[in-house]
């Protein structure tokens, strides 16, 4: 038995995807750094589009974004964290329209 090691090209889209979140979360932390802090919201979009949110996670929030059923879209902003995260409740939405 012989064990297969992936080569580096197999594990360059994980590594790319790393890269973007990273400098995202960069970002996200910048710009809240550069907001006054009475004015600091830790959640929002960084460049418009990818949403953050950085507050401490609650249990509450964590159940309310991943479960959404009023929302077709699969994928919903993160209760922590910067990007997305599957919305569990939209596959079920979709099977009980048909």
């Amino acid at each position: 038995m012989t064990a297969i090691d992936p080569s580096p090209t197999s594990r360059t889209p994980g590594r790319a995807a790393a890269a973007v979140a990273g400098g995202a979360l960069v970002l996200a932390v910048a710009r809240e750094l550069r907001t006054p802090r009475a004015r600091r919201t830790w959640h929002g979009r960084v460049l418009g589009v990818v949403p953050y949110d950085l507050r401490p996670p609650t249990l509450a929030r964590v159940r309310g974004t991943m479960w959404q059923p009023d929302r077709r879209s699969p994928l919903v902003p993160r209760a922590f964290g910067v990007g997305w995260i599957l919305n569990l409740a939209a596959p079920l939405a979709l099977l009980r329209r048909r």
